[in-house]
């Protein structure tokens, strides 16, 4: 069963995975802060049923690192709530939170995979 919840305007705008993916790599990680933060502002735009609260996100990468785990439960959360996200516009949901953490320890490729499943959720609006 599945309702298509999306709102007439996109929460968001496709973006290159590569330059998210580079931004992230120059600024030594503030831009992936930044678009961690809004990327789990959009998704709960997408979808409202979707639960976030996108600061805490962010404080669970960043303060929650001293705790070791929350950094890597926010990834793979929030793969999930792209899924949910993809599920809601009515793409397939491909986005996979455990891909996402696996890619964290890759060349920190998680922001270019999570942006490109992003994109499937308004790249019709392009």
């Amino acid at each position: 069963m599945s309702t298509d919840v999306r709102t007439s305007a996109p929460a968001g705008a496709p973006a290159s995975p590569v330059v998210t993916w580079l931004l992230t790599l120059v600024t030594f990680g503030i831009y992936w802060l930044v678009w961690y933060y809004k990327v789990n502002k959009q998704v709960k735009a997408i979808d409202p049923t979707i639960e976030v609260n996108p600061g805490m996100a962010v404080v669970a990468l960043t303060l929650g690192s001293f705790l070791i785990v929350p950094p890597f439960v926010s990834i793979v959360k929030t793969g999930s709530r792209i899924a949910q996200a993809q599920r809601a516009s009515g793409v397939t949901a491909d986005c996979s939170g455990g891909v996402g953490l696996l890619l964290a320890f890759v060349f920190g490729l998680t922001p270019l995979y999570y942006q490109s499943k992003l994109n499937t959720v308004w790249g019709d609006h392009a």
